[in-house]
């Protein structure tokens, strides 16, 4: 078995039917069957775990994501497994592929509780319990109750405290949310946020990032397949012509490149895979067979853009 430690897996796509994404290929379009989305969603965990990955990240906003994660680690004795959950986010598509509206967001106290009494199945396995999406927007970061009980669950169940970023504010929210203690201690000690070639804002609090007592996550390291070449975007032509450069010389797809980057830019961050297969999973498990050099990384940074930009050009995407 490889170890792919700075690989982590993550669940949306394998829980619900639709993500936003940047479709790639057009696909014959086939009823959706629920007990073939399980049963593919069963079988990419276990190809994850056999490909050495350890640590998987999930959420009830993610459909039935986490009713999955719960069933497989019922079958599974490895104390190496790590589970990352959220609260925050409700899912209300019911599976159907032409839902207009897929979750719905909520930082009450009221579904903290809520969603904690499921999600607390994950144990032991769960180590890291996040605020789904925090922004200064829902007040959640000041609503003293939340983040008291937040303190609660975190001494009664040895769990790490975290947060997940969105938007094009996700630096203002990661240091005020460094900023938290609750009775004398710093509240939030791991932290999962959207970086990549992109969007390399959270670069500016790599310092206080890389001292967490938990793990840095890292989602969106292919910018919702922005960073596949592809011709909707001629705008990035220069960056995809040096992303399959890199691919051709280290004989890898681009999403290796791209995840690479990551875990070159970050050292002992968890990159996240989106994968809904075990094709996808074996193309980006292909990042851990080389390293970018400093010279090919800064070029790659050169290719950043505005956050207010990525994330305008983000909210544009449709649910696939």
């Amino acid at each position: 078995m490889n170890n792919n430690s700075n690989i982590g897996f993550g669940t949306a796509a394998i829980g619900r039917p639709l993500y936003i994404n940047l479709k790639q290929n057009k696909e014959a379009e086939k009823p959706f069957s629920l007990a073939e989305f399980k049963a593919n969603g069963m079988q990419t965990l276990e190809d994850a775990y056999n490909n050495g990955i350890r640590c998987f990240d999930t959420s009830p906003g993610y459909g039935l994501a986490e009713e999955l994660m719960v069933t497989w680690l019922a079958h599974k004795k490895d104390p190496s497994i790590s589970v990352s959950t959220k609260w925050g986010y409700t899912y209300v598509a019911n599976f159907d592929p032409k839902a207009t509206v897929h979750e719905i967001k909520e930082h009450s106290l009221q579904k903290l509780n809520e969603q904690w009494a499921y999600s607390k199945k994950l144990m032991p396995y769960l180590k890291v319990y996040q605020i789904h999406s925090a922004t200064l927007d829902t007040g959640v970061l000041e609503n003293e109750a939340v983040l008291n009980r937040l303190h609660q669950l975190k001494k009664e169940n040895g769990l790490i405290i975290g947060l997940t970023t969105t938007g094009a504010n996700q630096v203002e929210v990661l240091q005020k949310a460094l900023d938290i203690t609750v009775a004398g201690e710093q509240l939030f000690q791991s932290f999962q946020c959207t970086f990549n070639i992109l969007d390399q804002s959270v670069l500016q609090c790599k310092e206080a990032l890389q001292a967490l007592q938990g793990s840095l996550i890292i989602k969106e390291a292919l910018a919702n397949g922005r960073l596949l070449p592809n011709t909707r975007y001629s705008k990035y032509e220069g960056l995809y012509g040096f992303l399959k450069v890199l691919a051709a010389q280290y004989s890898v797809g681009v999403d290796a490149i791209a995840l690479r980057y990551c875990m070159d830019s970050f050292v002992g961050a968890t990159i996240l895979s989106g994968a809904t297969n075990k094709g996808h999973l074996l193309a980006n498990l292909e990042a851990h067979t080389f390293s970018l050099t400093i010279p090919e990384l800064e070029k790659l940074n050169a290719f950043g853009k505005s956050s207010e930009a990525y994330w305008k050009e983000r909210k544009a995407l449709a649910w696939n």
